[in-house]
């Protein structure tokens, strides 16, 4: 039986979020090793760790622009190329600081053009009753491809050393390269227009300042349109939007880039003897994304709620939910009681995503990329902030208390995205609507 196209370039796209997730938390553990064998300090580590994105969200508007004006195919391609020679090519020495800067930087800059790519490349053959499915498979590559490196690298680095893990990175973005250049193309225009009628197409396919592209039935025309900025940004529905998904992406990226270290050092654990174990965190956001996009169809299309009330309700229960588990999460002093408390954490965060992440295009459909871009600007500046931030604290709390071994020295780390979550689902709660607000 033969394949649709269009569904080979969704898996194409969901393995593509996958090996990127693999190499961010695969330089985690990769650097994390090398690190700590060379003595390098808490606060040196939250550096290096933050270095990718500072790249990143430098990109991302960029990367929209690129992949408009030259295709989302060609700039994914592109992508995938270059920070792959850059895994393959860059040294692990943690005492070459500025080398490491400037590689993390650079894969942050390039890393920031494929999810732009990614939405322009679904919005060309996505048809509107696959929309759903497919954003929700693609994305959801993120947690798995996470929850793949928290279980297989490690061992990598034990039985082959922290340069092994870049090599093996660089050879999963150069297959994966072959295979979009082998099987991935532009749609045939019938799929194009079809995919663009549904709404998608209609939010990418910008063409200049004040102007769009506006297909109606198959037919396209140009229509001038001005962007209401002023309004966008001082819209209480939209900052809440922007709130929770800088909560989401700081509890989120301290995790992914922390979690190692407090099995290491917090709990005087190997990651290789935790196993199956240390990856079940990713695993559960893996699961909790679909399921959120499920039951919030669910829920809408049958009238059982309404679309704010939806969104406010798993919104509302995600956020609440990975409070009181990242509270509880130094408290629990066992391999065990860490993952369970970790996964519950991040599997809620990614049931709220049914919240926030959907609420831009209930807002305002016509403009949903810019919201979208506002509010992923604030989630990577949650990176950057919350990532170095926490190196930070672990060195304050390494100084107070000789070591990072006891509970006190993590507390602070896990307490602030708890507090966030709590803000920023009330913030949620009382100031957001899924009623359309932009024409």
């Amino acid at each position: 039986m033969k394949v649709p196209k269009r569904y080979m370039i969704v898996i194409l796209t969901f393995i593509s979020t996958f090996v990127c997730y693999v190499e961010r938390v695969g330089f985690s553990i990769a650097y994390t090793a090398a690190a700590d064998a060379a003595g390098v300090n808490q606060s040196v580590k939250g550096s290096i760790l933050s270095s990718f994105y500072y790249g990143y969200v430098c990109s991302q508007v960029l990367g929209g622009w690129a992949a408009q004006r030259v295709g989302g195919r060609c700039i994914l391609l592109f992508s995938f190329m270059l920070w792959s020679l850059t895994c393959g090519f860059v040294p692990i020495d943690p005492n070459h600081v500025m080398v490491l800067v400037i590689a993390r930087l650079l894969v942050g800059v390039v890393q920031g053009f494929i999810f732009p790519s990614i939405l322009s490349v679904l919005a060309q053959w996505v048809q509107p009753h696959e929309r759903s499915r497919s954003v929700s498979l693609t994305t959801s590559g993120m947690y798995l491809g996470a929850a793949t490196g928290m279980l297989v690298l490690p061992s990598l680095v034990k039985f082959r050393g922290p340069r092994f893990v870049f090599l093996a990175e660089a050879a999963l973005g150069a297959a994966w390269s072959m295979l979009w250049l082998n099987y991935a193309s532009d749609p045939p225009l019938p799929e194009h227009l079809k995919a663009n009628a549904a709404g998608i197409g209609q939010l990418l396919l910008s063409i200049k300042e004040g102007q769009k592209i506006k297909v109606e039935n198959g037919r396209g025309s140009i229509k001038a349109a001005t962007i209401p900025r002023k309004r966008i940004l001082v819209s209480l529905p939209v900052w809440a939007i922007v709130v929770n998904n800088f909560t989401f992406h700081y509890a989120l990226y301290v995790l992914m880039n922390w979690l190692p270290t407090y099995f290491e050092k917090g709990l005087q654990l190997s990651l290789q003897e935790i196993g199956f174990y240390k990856m079940i965190p990713f695993l559960n956001m893996f699961i909790f994304s679909n399921v959120g996009g499920v039951i919030a169809d669910h829920l809408i299309t049958n009238r059982i709620l309404s679309v704010t009330g939806t969104r406010k309700f798993l919104n509302t229960i995600g956020f609440v939910v990975a409070s009181v588990a990242l509270l509880a999460l130094p408290i629990f002093r066992t391999s065990g009681g860490a993952v369970f408390c970790s996964s519950i954490a991040l599997g809620f965060l990614a049931l709220g995503r049914a919240g926030f992440a959907v609420n831009h295009m209930d807002i305002a459909p016509r403009y949903a990329g810019i919201v979208m871009g506002v509010s992923n600007t604030a989630g990577t500046l949650a990176g950057i902030i919350g990532v170095e931030f926490t190196g930070r604290l672990l060195e304050a709390a390494k100084t107070k208390n000789s070591d990072l071994s006891s509970p006190e020295s993590w507390r602070s780390v896990f307490m602030i995205p708890e507090v966030l979550c709590i803000i920023s689902s009330l913030g949620f709660l009382f100031l957001s609507t899924g009623e359309r607000i932009f024409d």
